[in-house]
């Protein structure tokens, strides 16, 4: 029963629950960081680099079945054949330029958050007797533990 205790107490401690999270959101961005490399970055560098689609950019190793050229990895895989997929590279590669891009800009922003939010640290209250080095309120002339004369700080 201990073990199930122990156990409940580490999955509903914040950091287990902020990462269940934060993994879900990654899941989510992922999805969309995806779409918009493939149906939205990718089409228009296909048409500058001369109307190439990227994912249909292969390598064949060994033709398959039916003799090649092929003109997707579509067709590719259909016959067979061993490929080198260099466009689905290269839109991994993109689509990771993208998300470490984004949180770039997501971590930028909450460090900047974070400097806004801390307060300059507060004025000592207390100070150390030099005589029996106990904590002694700032203003006090004599130590409470000692009874030694440490003058005023004003």
């Amino acid at each position: 029963m201990a073990f199930v205790k122990e156990f409940r107490e580490f999955a509903v401690r914040g950091n287990v629950v902020d990462m269940a999270v934060g993994i879900i959101i990654g899941g989510a961005f992922g999805t969309v960081v995806k779409s918009f490399v493939d149906d939205v970055m990718m089409p228009p560098l296909g048409i500058l680099v001369g109307d190439v689609d990227f994912q249909d950019m292969i390598v064949v190793l060994r033709e398959g079945s039916t003799p090649g050229p092929y003109e997707t990895l579509a067709a590719a895989r259909e016959a067979g054949a061993v490929s080198l997929n260099v466009g689905m590279f290269l839109n991994a590669v993109v689509s990771f330029a993208i998300v470490a891009f984004a949180v770039f800009l997501l971590v930028k922003s909450v460090n900047r958050l974070k400097r806004v939010e801390e307060a300059p640290p507060a004025a000592p209250t207390t100070k150390d007797c030099p005589f029996c080095a106990s904590s002694i309120p700032i203003k006090a002339t004599r130590c409470p533990m000692c009874t030694s004369e440490v003058g005023a700080t004003t």
